[in-house]
């Protein structure tokens, strides 16, 4: 098991800063967000976010990303796109990007639930993926469904209908324990065995529910916080625990939207946390 960080979560580095900050930490790779993103100051995760390369222009990038990353030592776990499925032009993009990089893998968007009619949008979507899988083969990398809350993968269960029947080599799934924690959780060492070969990458972040005021009728609102790894719901140790008892032995990456310590705090720290969880169970 191999841990990196996937730059979404690390806004306030350029590129180069993130790439040498978190190898002088000790990580294994790095994740790049690629997307075209709103200008923000201070730079923020979804909007300004320094770490980011853009969608526009990718393809003249694509030598200095492999150099920032090969520069300093580090693997690529994947690239983290943020193309939606039915955006055939820009994926085909990504898929050829990530070939030419070696990365191996790139995440592509899944419609949100609310869009539409659930099954219409399932219905759609299996179609994206059908062309999406023969064009991760002919580059011959994999495409990535992610786990995540209020899209129509909220769940290993939900993944597992949209992908079914996909070369597995081809298209795979994100499982993200601390997505589940706001929607969609069922038990880990469950779903792995559902998702079987199709589970083929790992995010982790984590999330505590908090109170939010009271309803009109006093009964106490909740709403989801990002909260550091050792502070959330989820029980990391015991869910990288399980993954190895799976038999996964694949990449980690992680995503800390928290903000209770200063960035380069909070990526030492979350690698001292992994490294004391590898210590005690050998993850």
């Amino acid at each position: 098991m191999r841990f990196s960080v996937f730059t979404a979560s690390t806004p306030d580095w350029t590129p180069a800063e993130a790439a040498r900050a978190l190898a002088a930490q000790g990580w294994d790779g790095i994740e790049w967000r690629i997307t075209d993103q709103e200008e923000a100051s201070p730079p923020g995760f979804w909007a300004g976010n320094r770490a980011t390369w853009p969608l526009t222009g990718l393809e003249a990038r694509l030598a200095e990303i492999a150099a920032v990353t090969a520069d300093a030592g580090l693997d690529m776990s994947a690239l983290g796109g943020y193309a939606r499925a039915s955006d055939h032009i820009n994926v085909e993009r990504l898929l050829a990007a990530t070939a030419a990089l070696g990365a191996g893998r790139v995440r592509v968007v899944m419609p949100q639930s609310h869009e539409g009619a659930y099954r219409a949008l399932f219905a759609a979507t299996r179609r994206d993926l059908a062309w999406i899988a023969e064009r991760a083969a002919h580059h011959r990398v994999m495409a990535l469904v992610e786990l995540h809350h209020r899209t129509i993968a909220a769940s290993a269960s939900a993944a597992l209908r949209l992908v079914d029947g996909f070369d597995p080599r081809h298209v795979g799934v994100i499982h993200d324990i601390g997505n589940l924690v706001i929607e969609g959780y069922e038990d880990p060492a469950g779903a792995f065995d559902l998702l079987g070969d199709y589970l083929a990458h790992v995010h982790i972040k984590n999330v505590a529910w908090r109170p939010n005021g009271a309803g009109p009728d006093g009964a106490t609102a909740w709403r989801e916080e990002w909260a550091t790894l050792r502070d959330g719901q989820a029980d990391l140790e015991a869910y990288l625990t399980a993954l190895v008892r799976h038999g996964y032995d694949g990449w980690v990456a992680v995503e800390d939207f928290s903000t209770a310590l200063p960035l380069a705090e909070r990526t030492a720290d979350n690698l001292t946390y992994l490294r004391a969880i590898r210590a005690r169970t050998g993850v």
